[in-house]
């Protein structure tokens, strides 16, 4: 087996994102991925090597974003007053090493911006662009591509003016052209008024299922859900501000960058069925684990929750869908069963405290013995390795 220094993604705070173990040997085909905290150790999944570390918790999520987009292009574009030397871009690029992830800076003029995305989509021919704020905007332009666009704004003209973006404004990020300043005018924030009424103009039955719009439930700047969903289904909430970091990535950019690339691969993962009944604890908040057991199962299946639809309880669904949204947030999406009859759910694997014995594929009875709480189902499925 080959083995390599393996790179650390850590999301305690630490200004440095990325650290090299240069005298740490792990398998190739495991990443290592900081997602939760607090802790100092790191745990090596098939071999439970322990590893002390400063920062925060480090777990090793295998076979996760290692093969995601392998050998494809990914076009990321940044939002106004940005570049393409920003972190998010180089973020994707370490979290998708298999993966090209080309940043452009783009011009300051929306129609020379557009323009030089268009050639770029022409000669460089991406898998998938993702847009945010100001890019996401021009990337729900960009026709013929999948596309995630973040935080659209689609009302970019207007967003200018009630953010105080006039005037004398600095780059935020280095730009490959010197210029770090730039002087936002009247005419300008016009320019990009009138860019914005050619959104949506070539929304058809085939690019509504090409495109995602993710939004933050916490954005002060940008507010376009509603006017995203009136053209297109694909519409997610996710806990997160304007700008992204390297959690709302991992936890919720990634989870729909792979549904896009299992759809272009037509790739078929083993489905996992979750009661509703395994997911809460005494006081309504999630059973210990259990966003650690969730986020382990995505890298290799597709899964799904299940609850049950009382016809005399009328409050309950949306309890369910609510509950959801918050402590699963945007995976989730779309990923919610309600019937009275699970047994006649057709799945690899159903993890409920109350197993049918006609249920269709196997039975994991949470609570029992052998699955007393969702760590020794973690066990459980890091045996099978992804089967």
């Amino acid at each position: 087996m080959f083995y390599l220094s393996t790179k650390i993604l850590c999301l305690c705070g630490s200004s440095k994102h990325f650290i090299n173990l240069f005298h740490t040997k792990l398998p190739v085909r495991q990443w290592v991925f900081a997602i939760e905290l607090p802790t100092t150790s790191i745990y090596c999944v098939d071999k439970d090597t322990k590893i002390q570390f400063p920062f925060g918790i480090i777990s090793i999520c295998r076979n996760f974003a290692i093969t995601m987009f392998e050998g494809k292009k990914i076009m990321y574009v940044h939002g106004f007053m940005s570049a393409g030397s920003t972190h998010t871009a180089q973020i994707l690029r370490d979290m998708m090493p298999g993966a090209t992830v080309i940043a452009p800076d783009l011009p300051i003029h929306p129609e020379e911006a557009m323009d030089l995305l268009h050639r770029m989509v022409d000669t460089e021919k991406p898998d998938l662009v993702i847009g945010t704020s100001m890019g996401g905007m021009y990337t729900e332009m960009l026709y013929g591509v999948d596309r995630i666009c973040v935080n659209p704004a689609f009302q970019m003209g207007d967003t200018i003016l009630q953010n105080n973006m006039l005037g004398k404004q600095t780059y935020q990020n280095p730009r490959a052209d010197g210029v770090q300043e730039v002087i936002v005018t009247k005419a300008l924030q016009k320019e990009y008024k009138e860019m914005t009424t050619h959104c949506f103009s070539g929304v058809t039955d085939e690019e509504r299922k090409r495109v995602y719009g993710l939004f933050g439930d916490e954005d002060p700047v940008v507010h376009t859900y509603d006017m995203f969903l009136e053209h297109y289904p694909q519409a997610i909430h996710f806990h997160g501000e304007h700008r992204l970091n390297d959690k709302v990535l991992f936890h919720y950019i990634l989870p729909v960058i792979r549904w896009i690339d299992d759809r272009q691969e037509e790739r078929e993962r083993p489905t996992v069925f979750i009661h509703w009944d395994t997911l809460t604890d005494d006081y309504g908040k999630p059973k210990s684990s259990l966003h650690k057991a969730y986020e382990s199962l995505l890298e290799n299946y597709n899964v799904y929750f299940v609850a049950p639809a009382p016809t005399n309880d009328h409050e309950f669904l949306p309890k369910v869908q609510t509950w959801i949204e918050q402590y699963i947030s945007a995976p989730a999406w779309n990923h919610i069963i309600f019937t009275n009859q699970p047994q006649f759910l057709y799945g690899d694997y159903f993890i409920s405290t109350s197993l049918s014995d006609n249920s269709l594929g196997t039975g994991i009875a949470f609570g029992s013995d052998e699955f007393k709480t969702w760590e020794e189902v973690i066990t459980f499925f890091e045996r099978l390795g992804g089967q």
